[in-house]
């Protein structure tokens, strides 16, 4: 295949959707891989260039074969993105095990070997310059976080798993960074704002502003501000960034 070829992990909705847009107008050729294959199917379908595979992260042989699958039919891989991931807020003494596991299927273990199949990929068929980026958060890098402390330790897994994977991977010349979202505006985020209401006893809608007000540039982030930096991380003009964690939370937090 001519065209570049990223995959890209749960971009049937969200920020995924945005990353998977976003690649499409840089000129790549986009697998765009969901749970919902529907979802999937509906975005690859926006796209000029493009198409759909069901994707389970939490099944690592779901991602083999969307690997395997790229191999055999675009011959070529040049970048992956593992975003997939899921959010439940709760008090950290009503976290369950089985609450638990989950959250760190989706969102450490998915991403683990999402990136694996990725990378094996990548080796085969010898592509120079690949690029691995892995969707953490905000949470990653401060665990001052409410109701969230499952979702905090996978994304703190999620950024030093892209350091090792950085410091492995540079032999094969592939660069691997993680993006840290603050407060995007996704249905992930319409569901937290109703949970941390119910949490707190306070309309939704003071939480929300609670969140403007937590961030300096004074709005909810855009899935497309984070997808425009993972389009940077695809370009010629990060070619010596790896093993970093980027924040684009609008200085929510900084670092």
């Amino acid at each position: 295949m001519d065209k570049k070829v990223a995959v890209v992990t749960g971009a049937g909705s969200g920020i995924g959707k945005a990353i998977a847009i976003e690649l499409s107008s840089r000129g790549f050729y986009v697998v765009v891989t969901d749970l919902n294959e529907q979802a999937a199917k509906e975005v690859a379908k926006s796209l000029p260039f493009a198409r759909y595979i069901k994707c389970d992260v939490t099944n690592p042989a779901d991602s083999v074969s969307v690997a395997n699958s790229v191999i055999e039919i675009e011959k070529r891989l040049d970048v992956w993105v593992s975003n997939a991931g899921v959010s439940k807020m709760a008090k950290f003494l009503d976290i369950n095990e089985k609450m638990y596991d989950f959250t760190l299927d989706v969102n450490l273990k998915g991403v683990f070997f999402a990136s694996q199949s990725g990378a094996r990929a990548m080796i085969e068929l010898q592509t120079k310059d690949a690029r691995i980026i892995n969707v953490a958060s905000m949470a990653a890098k401060a665990g001052k976080v409410s109701f969230l402390a499952d979702y905090v330790a996978s994304k703190f897994g999620v950024v030093g798993l892209t350091q090792a994977m950085a410091c492995e991977l540079a032999i094969n010349d592939i660069r691997v960074n993680s993006v840290c979202p603050g407060f995007v505006s996704t249905s992930m985020q319409v569901r937290e704002i109703a949970w941390e209401a119910e949490l707190r006893g306070i309309p939704p809608e003071d939480v929300k502003k609670m969140w403007i007000n937590d961030t300096p540039l004074g709005r909810l982030e855009a899935p497309e501000d984070v997808a425009k930096v993972v389009g940077f991380l695809t370009s010629k003009d990060s070619e010596f960034i790896t093993g970093e964690a980027i924040a684009v939370n609008g200085g929510a937090f900084m670092d």
